[in-house]
């Protein structure tokens, strides 16, 4: 509230400063664009300017282009970049500047000629005297001068200049009425003086004889006369210019000197040019051809000429004084009026501080006491907020008092499993030593054996921790080479490189004899299982990842700097500074334990390191290590590596392998009419697609996928009869995998079972609500899974046997996507039964399936095959017409898409068990 008067004084002045701005603005603005600068255009000029105070708002530019056409198309082009709102023209030359005139008018700007035309008729108006009908006033005085008898000389202008042009054109056309008048000499000046000269020079050299000078403007005129006069032979010839201009040194005064015999009024009508300009500009008639009359000046009335144009210079002149008044006027008019507005503002200014004075002041009371209550409400709430930091100092310590005993839980659990873990995991490995075991049953001792190394190790991380929290984790220190201790480490992850396709390097700067250092060789072991099992985990196939060895100067000590990157998923900044948490999982599709890394930091702390992570979402990771090479302590020699941390070593390999992102399961080739019912697996995790496998491999035909985009891929290309998938999975988790196969056509009738660790009553409901048809819980049984499969074929085939034919299908209880295909299908057969031609393919195609696809679904929904849907409904279509038309037997074969009669007949006599023809006996009366 307290700003807000400034917000309105500030609108204010804006307003202010806008109206003065737009009493300034022009309302139009017009350019004039002349060829030249020469006396008759500077008095064109003067027309326009004192024509344009009468419009208010009009805003007159003018160029000269100096006789240069490339000057003068520069100039317009300017013109049209200006935008401005109407572009007079005197060309300079008729077909130089019609292109430049052309883009103008095509812009939408108003092109006015004046004076001289262009080769084009994209012009909006011409303002000018008739060319052709001047020359022809020439021609007529000329005989009548000459009295039909003479030689004459032409002076022109520039010979592209329509001007020019059209003149010479008049001047002949008049002069044919005679043949006695002989154009001896005709030479181009330019419409200039000096140039009009060198050439009347060249020409009286040349001829004794010349009766009359004609040139097409009074300076080429008058330039004619000067050279005459200089050789003394202007006595004997006759002078005759064209423009008439009034003014010292121009025209009319040469022809009242008598140096000029007669001279035509070319009249320069600037003033009916900038009529014709703003009755365009505001909308109003006008005419697109204005042409201005002429007449010969000769001695008799050029002193009345003289005194007429005095006359009007001095109107001109009050009327400029009269303009620059007004406009000194209009000055003082808007400084009076901004300072009258200045003192309105200042008074507002006024009145707005003395009320924001006295509201001040009781604003301030009032904030004096509202200040008091608050303090008292402030000291109560420091009170208040004391007490909840000692309440939350002691939930504090109770939570982290549970968390310990959590953890020592954990532990104590954690014992107990590696007894029976031990039990298990010697008596597997001695039964696969056994050499007359089964395959079937070696590789589920193979996947056993796999997954106790795994636990083992993930209880060793549980047990290691503990000791850690506790202070009781130490280091056995040794000596040992750091780099041979990290290429004999990583020789188990090569295979797994080669398996998945990623290029695995191991490297080191400087020599390998440099690399002895003092440490704990078995926790720097984990180190870089926990570091590559971590890698390859995120990495995808055809992915890198490197570990890289140097050392560095720190503190004056040397320092081992360990660095593993990858090119994998990567991961956000908000994930990667949690990423060292003890039980920290960045999201729920990428299983783990979330001890690994917690305790990579812990060891490489115990080593006086310091380990770093820099990650990039979609782009990799990478982990950097150093410690020190040599640490402080006793130094005990190396013992071999015990079968525990061998089993540490098999489980973080088989951990990074058996939870990869990105792993190719099998695949089958089946057409879709095997008699084996179909089962599509959806796991990620390798042994369990395996063993699931290996239960159904005996009664079902079994397609794998690693998580739900691949099985939506494969569910649609092979159309399976049930689909067993896992709820947690990397990509596409199976509650999203199971809603899309659900919607897609292709998929909506396949039975869905749904495996999860979870027990949660959400869950089964989010699945259900995806569509899901069971659900089983992990670890399950082989007898309730293969039962559960079984019972979901049975009553998909139960369905099936509620009808015969597609009418009584749609009565069963489908979902309203398959009700739709089932109806779809009954429509394209109805509608396309009589093409003898119609095939699966083309059916298949207007639902958009693939052949396979289509017969595996139409056998699923109705329990036929689309050819004998098809067949059916030809024959029920068929019988209907035997029943109620007198068509043979051979038109109704075709009508309903048969290709010969007797196939006809036979298909239905196996459908009905008697044959048309016995059919319409039975009909008629006659069986």
């Amino acid at each position: 509230m307290r700003h807000r008067w400034h917000k309105y004084l500030l609108l204010f002045f804006l307003v202010c400063l806008l109206m003065a701005c737009n009493r300034g603005r022009s309302k139009y603005i017009i350019g004039v664009s002349q060829c030249s600068n020469d006396e008759w255009r500077v008095q064109m000029n003067k027309e326009i300017l004192r024509e344009a105070l009468f419009y208010p708002g009009v805003k007159v530019k003018i160029r000269q282009a100096q006789d240069d056409n490339a000057r003068q198309i520069n100039d317009i082009k300017e013109f049209i970049r200006q935008r401005v709102n109407l572009i007079i023209v005197a060309p300079n030359e008729a077909g130089a500047i019609a292109p430049v005139l052309e883009e103008a008018y095509e812009a939408g700007i108003p092109v006015v000629l004046v004076d001289r035309r262009i080769h084009s008729d994209k012009y909006t108006a011409y303002v000018g005297a008739d060319n052709y009908e001047v020359g022809k006033k020439v021609g007529e005085y000329i005989v009548n001068a000459l009295h039909g008898k003479g030689k004459v000389v032409e002076i022109t202008g520039l010979k592209a200049s329509t001007p020019a042009i059209e003149r010479h054109r008049g001047m002949m056309d008049a002069l044919k009425k005679t043949s006695d008048i002989k154009i001896v000499a005709s030479a181009d000046a330019g419409w200039f003086q000096d140039k009009a000269r060198m050439v009347v020079d060249t020409i009286l050299r040349n001829h004794d004889q010349i009766d009359l000078i004609v040139a097409q403007n009074d300076r080429m005129a008058m330039g004619a006369y000067q050279e005459a006069r200089r050789q003394k032979r202007e006595k004997e010839i006759l002078f005759i210019g064209i423009d008439a201009v009034a003014g010292k040194g121009y025209g009319v005064e040469s022809v009242a000197k008598g140096e000029l015999t007669v001279t035509f009024i070319y009249p320069t009508g600037g003033d009916k040019v900038m009529q014709v300009a703003m009755a365009i500009l505001k909308g109003q008639k006008y005419e697109r051809e204005n042409y201005l009359s002429t007449a010969a000046v000769d001695k008799g009335n050029a002193r009345i000429m003289q005194l007429q144009t005095e006359h009007i210079f001095a109107l001109d002149h009050k009327i400029e004084l009269l303009h620059n008044r007004l406009d000194d006027y209009f000055l003082r008019y808007s400084a009076q009026k901004m300072f009258l507005y200045a003192c309105v503002v200042i008074l507002v200014l006024v009145g707005f501080l003395m009320f924001f004075l006295v509201r001040a002041f009781w604003v301030k009371n009032r904030m004096n006491t509202e200040l008091s209550t608050q303090k008292k409400q402030l000291e109560q709430q420091r009170d208040q907020l004391q007490e909840q930091r000692d309440q939350l100092i002691e939930l504090s310590r109770q939570l982290e008092d549970a968390t310990h005993a959590k953890l020592a839980f954990f532990t104590s659990v954690s014992h107990d499993f590696r007894t029976p873990l031990t039990l298990i995991a010697d008596p597997v490995n001695q039964l696969l030593e056994d050499k007359q075991l089964g395959d079937r049953e070696r590789k589920m001792l193979e996947i056993v054996q796999r997954n106790v190394s795994i636990l083992l190790r993930l209880i060793t991380q549980i047990l290691d921790f503990q000791k850690y929290e506790h202070g009781k984790l130490h280091l056995r220190l040794s000596e040992f080479n750091i780099l041979a201790g990290v290429r004999e480490w990583t020789e188990a992850f090569h295979v797994l490189a080669s398996r998945k396709h990623i290029h695995f390097t191991v490297s080191a700067e400087g020599d390998a004899a440099d690399y002895v250092m003092i440490a704990d060789v078995e926790k720097m072991e984990r180190i870089i299982y926990n570091l590559l099992s971590n890698a390859f985990k995120f990495t995808p196939e055809k992915g890198e990842i490197k570990v890289e060895l140097s050392q560095i100067e720190k503190k004056q000590l040397r320092f081992l700097r360990l660095k593993v990157s990858d090119t994998g998923i990567g991961m956000s900044e908000d994930h990667a500074r949690h990423v060292f948490e003890r039980f920290y999982q960045i999201d729920m599709q990428h299983t783990g334990s979330g001890l690994g890394l917690a305790l990579v930091e812990a060891f490489v702390h115990l080593h006086h390191g310091n380990v770093i992570v820099d990650s990039t979402e979609g782009k990799g990771t990478c982990f950097l290590v150093e410690l020190p090479m040599k640490q402080e302590g006793e130094v005990e020699e190396i013992i071999e590596k015990n079968e525990s941390l061998k089993n540490l070593q098999e489980g973080a390999v088989l951990d990074a392998g058996l939870e990869t992102l990105h792993q190719l399961p099998k695949t089958i080739e089946t057409d879709g009419t095997a008699e084996k019912e179909i089962v599509l697996v959806i796991d990620d995790n390798q042994d369990v697609r395996e063993y699931t496998e290996m239960l159904l491999r005996d009664r079902y035909t079994v397609i794998e996928a690693v998580n739900g985009q691949d099985g939506i891929r494969q569910a649609m290309k092979y159309v399976p009869d049930v689909i067993i998938c896992d709820i947690m999975m990397p990509v596409m988790d199976g509650i999203e995998c199971c809603r899309r196969l659900k919607n897609e056509i292709q998929t909506s009738h396949i039975p869905i079972l749904m495996l999860t660790a979870y027990t949660m009553d959400e869950q089964r409901i989010q699945g259900y609500d995806s569509g899901a048809d069971a659900y089983l819980t992990k670890p399950f049984n082989a007898k309730v899974l293969l039962t559960r499969i079984r019972n979901l074929i049975d009553n998909r085939k139960r369905l099936k046997s509620l009808g015969d034919s597609i009418a009584t299908i749609q009565k069963q209880s489908l979902s309203d996507m398959d009700k739709g295909f089932v109806e779809k299908l009954k429509g394209l057969i109805d509608e396309k039964m009589g093409d003898s031609n119609l095939s699966v393919e083309f059916l298949g195609t207007e639902l958009g399936l693939g052949r396979v696809q289509l017969y595996r679904k139409a056998k699923a929904l109705t329990g036929y095959s689309p050819n004998e849907l098809l067949r059916i409904a030809r024959l029920k279509k068929a019988a209907s017409l035997l029943a109620s038309t007198e068509k043979t037997v051979a038109e109704i074969t075709y009508e309903v898409g048969f290709s010969s009669p007797s196939y006809f007949t036979r298909c239905y006599k196996e459908y009905f068990g008697e044959s048309p023809t016995d059919f319409l006996k039975r009909r008629n009366g006659k069986g």
